[in-house]
């Protein structure tokens, strides 16, 4: 009987007070949709991160004649055999290194036409004008400075490149957008508490007399708030259902279906499903008891029995 009372009162209540309620929703769909990309977004960085920091180089790349030229730190001309043997035995020697590629005049010419052909550059570049480089896979990316220190001004060496600085800027840029999707969410939460501690508010002034007959026949306290708090959390659960919902077709039409970015990206280590599935339940919780907690302490200032 009681929970037949209950469920009435919050149809009535849903039904009363229908525009805020659907305001509540959609600010709590708003807010906890962007709680939920902003998690996988810093997911899909860390995972970025770790495919990318894998496979990053360090390249050593070595004076040819023209840099001999041009170049100060080649001042001393061209690199010569013994100074190449010795560069690639003292890499082989230090306990950062994992392992060393060789590249030659020729292999980096294909390398280049391969990707920058169509350029106008391309085709007055002869393989003499390349640089010699040797390509080195660290233990740890962190360790950049070691090979850089050890290497940098170093008779027959141009300069000491770090493919991970490039790519800490992408990171950086990436995670400043999920900063600020972040305080957007911040935001549109606060938005929701509002409305829905005004919707809490509004729905009590409207039952008030309701209520006083309730508390003189004996009501407790919790039983007279319960349909309050009830409508409140079945506004919040609408809309984090909601926010599920945007979240699953969002990563279905973006990265598996529609856009087809996993197929047209090929470079990019996407997450998986696994990801937005352990973030569900996440919302959904936070959709029940958000909602529940505001309307719960919003009902001791506001309602009057």
């Amino acid at each position: 009987m009681r929970a037949q009372f209950v469920l009435s009162e919050i149809g009535v209540g849903l039904r009363r007070n229908l525009t805020m309620t659907f305001a509540v929703i959609v600010s709590v769909a708003l807010s906890l949709g962007l709680f939920g990309g902003s998690l996988l977004m810093s997911d899909q960085v860390s995972t970025m991160k770790g495919y990318w920091y894998d496979k990053v180089n360090v390249s050593i790349f070595l004076c040819n004649k023209s840099d001999a030229e041009s170049d100060p730190n080649c001042a001393k001309g061209a690199v010569t055999a013994d100074q190449k043997k010795q560069i690639k035995t003292d890499l082989e020697k230090m306990s950062v290194v994992q392992t060393v590629t060789y590249e030659s005049q020729d292999e980096a010419y294909k390398h280049y036409k391969e990707q920058f052909g169509d350029s106008p550059l391309a085709a007055s570049l002869t393989p003499d004008q390349m640089q010699e480089s040797y390509r080195i896979k660290l233990k740890d990316p962190e360790k950049y400075q070691v090979i850089a220190t050890a290497f940098n001004g170093r008779d027959g060496v141009q300069s000491v490149q770090d493919q991970k600085g490039i790519l800490d800027n992408l990171f950086e840029l990436l995670n400043l957008l999920n900063g600020a999707a972040l305080w957007v969410m911040a935001l549109m939460l606060i938005v929701a508490l509002m409305l829905i501690v005004n919707t809490v508010r509004v729905s009590a002034f409207s039952r008030r007399r309701e209520t006083g007959i309730m508390r003189l026949v004996g009501a407790s306290g919790f039983y007279i708030q319960a349909p309050f708090i009830a409508e409140a959390a079945v506004a919040g659960f609408i809309g984090g259902v909601l926010a599920c919902v945007g979240l699953t077709l969002g990563r279905y039409f973006t990265i598996d279906h529609g856009m087809d970015l996993a197929e047209k990206m090929k470079l990019i280590n996407f997450i998986g499903w696994d990801a937005l599935l352990t973030k569900l339940p996440l919302i959904l919780a936070a959709s029940l008891l958000m909602p529940a907690l505001a309307a719960f302490f919003a009902l001791r200032k506001y309602l009057k029995v």
